[in-house]
């Protein structure tokens, strides 16, 4: 038998892995597919930090006598090829969701090639969470409350061999062993998954989780977690992360304290979006949810979209939202919905290509996550905002970053802007004749009526 690592470069909570042990397997693989990243539009900054997840797992794997590999294959198919010349009859899988990895491991079953597969990516196996019609929840919050009554009926546990759990590593020399000059950026912004679990995990938990529900939607601080690349590549499971919630506040499945449950509300909208995908494959081809949405004749001149990329919309936390994806591969999640907003409301841009963008560029990047994001913001999603809300990138500014300290510190043109123009300095540098700014691409007022405008008389 052959164990086979994919979207779950961890240790901790892996079944396959566990599987593995228990089996005696001793042979592992990894497969280096520049070509197919290449083809899902992945962020370097994303194969990157895959890259150093997948050496460290080497080393740790190592401790426990399993030699893992690190094979190039271009694409898929090369994959397929591989593991049928070297006549691997059994294969040790976490499954994936996404299409072209499904079309794999059933070309791989079609040749004959025995898949033992686990799920590995969610708290509550996909399938079980119905509404009273054996149907997915369309609507979020019903999802919720469903997901919240499994788990305090059926419990959950996460699963970690014993040879595992008796590994001590050095931490000095296990990054010796993975880092280069190549990888330094990276690793100074996003340290390595067991860096996480023994440092930041504790304590985010400890310093921040009281003050999230009120710190999680301002960009200028460190409020939310940070967590979100390692759930993206599986270096960090969400049974671990509910496991360590539950042992610090007990009452947390009740919704109780708010502020650490905002928090785990984020996870549950993750575990939503997951299993959409299962029972709506077609949200993987590009397909709208909400088929009355599927022939919209989104605008198509490039200027809208190429000033959004660039930062270049005239309105400043539009543009430094867009700065700070573009100069570290991460977005706060509030930003990531005032830009699509923008870019689908005021500009009347397919969000798929805001969807591509994002995937060009997050470290965080999660298929089923940015989907469902992208189509809640421009109202073609489950649940998602209807058409007629739409934001306010002013208000949202002097709601969130009161000061402008966000503004600044990605838009340093703006940097002596008074207060009280930061959040729309176009008055203010008319009458002082400045000429730091770009003017704004689409007044806010008259965008608003133009989208109103253009959904009714789409749908």
């Amino acid at each position: 038998m052959l164990l086979w690592f994919r979207n779950d470069l961890r240790l901790t909570d892996n079944p396959a892995l566990n599987f593995a042990i228990e089996n005696g397997v001793t042979d592992a693989i990894f497969f280096i597919s520049p070509k197919q990243w290449q083809a899902h539009n992945l962020a370097p900054i994303k194969i990157d930090f895959i890259y150093r997840h997948a050496l460290l797992l080497k080393h740790q794997l190592a401790e426990l006598g399993i030699q893992l590999q690190l094979i190039e294959a271009a694409i898929f198919d090369d994959q397929v090829d591989f593991l049928k010349a070297n006549d691997h009859k059994q294969i040790i899988v976490n499954q994936e969701l996404e299409l072209n990895e499904q079309r794999r491991d059933a070309a791989l079953r079609d040749a004959g090639v025995e898949l033992i597969a686990f799920e590995s990516d969610v708290v509550v196996p996909k399938g079980l969470i119905l509404n009273q019609s054996g149907q997915m929840f369309r609507v979020f919050t019903p999802f919720k409350r469903a997901w919240l009554s499994w788990l305090r009926q059926h419990g959950f546990s996460i699963e970690t061999h014993p040879a595992i759990q008796s590994l001590v590593f050095e931490e000095k020399e296990l990054l010796d062993k993975i880092e280069s000059d190549n990888f330094k950026a990276g690793a100074e912004k996003w340290p390595m998954s067991f860096q996480v679990e023994q440092t930041l995990i504790p304590m985010f938990m400890e310093t921040k989780l009281n003050k999230y529900q009120e710190q999680r939607d301002v960009p200028s601080i460190k409020g939310t977690s940070g967590l979100s690349p390692y759930l993206a590549i599986g270096a960090i499971s969400p049974k671990y992360l509910l496991t360590i919630l539950l042992s610090r506040h007990p009452d947390i499945l009740s919704e109780q304290p708010a502020s650490a449950f905002s928090w785990l509300n984020e996870l549950v909208w993750r575990e939503f979006y997951r299993h959409l995908l299962l029972h709506f494959p077609h949200l993987i081809k590009g397909s709208v949810f909400n088929e009355k949405y599927a022939n919209i004749p989104w605008q198509t001149d490039q200027k809208y979209l190429h000033a959004w990329q660039q930062g270049k919309t005239g309105y400043p936390i539009v543009d430094a939202a867009m700065r700070q994806l573009n100069q570290t591969g991460w977005m706060h999640n509030r930003l990531r919905m005032i830009v699509a907003s923008f870019l689908t409301k005021h500009l009347l841009v397919d969000w798929r290509a805001g969807e591509t963008y994002f995937t060009e560029k997050l470290i965080d990047l999660d298929f089923a996550a940015n989907n469902g994001g992208w189509q809640w913001s421009a109202g073609t999603g489950c649940d998602a905002q209807p058409y007629f809300r739409i934001f306010n990138p002013i208000t949202q500014s002097e709601k969130f970053d009161p000061q402008g300290n966000f503004i600044r510190k990605y838009l340093p043109e703006l940097a002596d802007i008074p207060d009280k123009y930061i959040h729309f300095p176009h008055e203010y540098i008319r009458a002082t004749g400045l000429k730091c700014y770009w003017p704004a691409i689409v007044e806010h007022k008259a965008a608003r009526e133009k989208a109103l405008a253009f959904y009714k008389q789409h749908l």
